[in-house]
């Protein structure tokens, strides 16, 4: 564990100092998430501005649900999508032969390898929206605390689909469209899942688990989450995380690499 973390240092020490060398780039992202949220919050606007709600969700709550939206894009933004979408360019260029000769898990090392600090923005906007919602509703940092259990479940999970969409490169090669059809599912984290009928609810929760990442924290977080759900978050998350190792280890067999 000790030499993984020392490696962890070792890559994002690196990545970051060559990622601020472009510095106007910081601004151009902050600007690109400053722009989304603006969109997002107008959206959401549009519901309540005649006095509608989402069965039961006030303003301030739909802005959790909001806020944690937005934590979720900045963590893929930073650590998912500049690392989880090279797996093609290893698999095209070849160099995936180098990753598996390296004295380390291969996936450790794909999921790690670098760190993006323009998903930053994001995260203090996300951030900043959480610190409002909580004053309006006075929401405690206990409460903050027990809602970031499901949501590193979250996280999780989030991570584990991705990178499991990644190894399919391996038979695929070209897979970019996938992975944005997962980002454009993931969209619809952004509203409470009581916002979608019934069907769609179901979908979302069952089939694609945008609710586990959204929804169930921002519910913890409010005083009305259910345990049930929590250990429901906590089943899939480590599910979808022991899933991704195995079939990264099945697709592996399926690699001939760039000398065969």
């Amino acid at each position: 564990m000790k030499r993984y973390l020392n490696v962890l240092q070792l890559f994002w020490r690196t990545a970051l100092a060559a990622e601020l060398e472009y510095r106007l780039n910081f601004l151009i992202a902050a600007l690109s998430s400053l722009g989304n949220l603006v969109g997002s919050l107008f959206g959401l606007f549009l519901f309540y501005r005649t006095g509608y709600t989402f069965q039961g969700w006030s303003w301030e709550e739909a802005l959790v649900i909001l806020g944690i939206f937005t934590l979720l894009q900045g963590f893929a933004a930073t650590l998912l999508s500049p690392n989880l979408n090279r797996i093609v360019q290893h698999v095209q260029q070849g160099t995936l032969d180098f990753i598996l000769l390296k004295p380390i898990s291969s996936q450790f090392w794909l999921s790690s390898r670098t760190l993006s600090p323009w998903g930053l923005p994001d995260l203090i906007f996300a951030g900043i929206l959480l610190a409002y919602a909580g004053k309006r509703l006075n929401i405690s940092g206990v409460d903050y605390l027990l809602g970031a259990v499901p949501l590193v479940f979250g996280l999780i999970s989030l991570y584990s689909l991705w990178f499991i969409l990644g190894a399919t490169s391996i038979w695929f090669v070209k897979i970019y469209n996938v992975t944005e059809v997962l980002r454009g599912l993931l969209e619809a984290g952004r509203f409470p899942m009581v916002a979608y009928p019934t069907v769609y609810r179901f979908f979302f929760t069952f089939v694609v688990p945008v609710a586990f990442l959204t929804t169930i924290p921002a519910e913890v977080i409010l005083g009305r989450g259910e345990f049930v759900w929590v250990v429901g978050a906590a089943i899939l998350a480590l599910g979808l995380l022991v899933v991704s190792g195995i079939f990264w280890r099945f697709a592996l067999r399926f690699y001939t690499s760039a000398s065969s």
